[in-house]
């Protein structure tokens, strides 16, 4: 049976991927000769991966599907608690990206390299984290949890409503940033001037 919020999960994850690889695209491709608009497209991008996976996607990992998962599927919780410090050291790295992403702004070229290998191995974190959860919790998941279980994570992750996957109503305030993103990125990334 498909549960709605392995859905949601998978989307929101999709779309973080799909964020990761234009970031990395963008960082390859440079600022060129407009800086400005580069710098601010990345930061909107950052933003956005604080905002939306830190602050509403993790939050319902750890408190709502974790915790089950390791209680019914105990061989499970090594990964849970590598998942769990994933989700503690997610947001001061996505934060120390921003930090990196201003130095490159503001103290120029010499500062480029620092961000982009840092960017590199945020992106490569990140998808090896969501990996491990599409691979062992949510099978782990379908086995063992019950009625109950779902019933929450559901209605938890059905609010979600992450802008980026395009399969929800549009928040007004989420459309601002995902409108801003995608038609200020440069083609092939968004719909901006190539």
């Amino acid at each position: 049976m498909a549960h709605e919020s392995i859905r949601v999960i998978r989307d929101e994850h999709a779309a973080l991927a799909a964020m990761l690889r234009s970031l990395g695209m963008m960082v390859d491709r440079g600022p060129a000769d407009e800086p400005e608009n580069f710098f601010d497209v990345l930061r909107a991008m950052l933003f956005y991966i604080d905002e939306f996976p830190e602050r509403l996607h993790h939050p319902k990992e750890s408190e709502l599907l974790f915790p089950p998962v390791g209680r019914l599927a105990p061989e499970t919780q090594d990964v849970i608690d590598r998942l769990e410090q994933d989700h503690l050291k997610g947001e001061s790295a996505v934060r120390e990206l921003q930090h990196l992403l201003l130095a490159w702004e503001l103290m120029g070229d010499s500062r480029r390299a620092a961000f982009d290998e840092a960017a590199k191995r945020y992106k490569n974190f990140y998808l090896d984290h969501m990996r491990l959860e599409e691979t062992v919790i949510l099978p782990a998941a379908q086995r063992v949890l019950g009625d109950a279980e779902w019933k929450a994570l559901d209605a938890a992750f059905a609010i979600n409503c992450d802008p980026l996957t395009g399969k929800y109503p549009r928040d007004p305030v989420y459309d601002r940033l995902f409108t801003r993103i995608v038609m200020r990125a440069p083609a092939p990334i968004g719909l901006g001037e190539a």
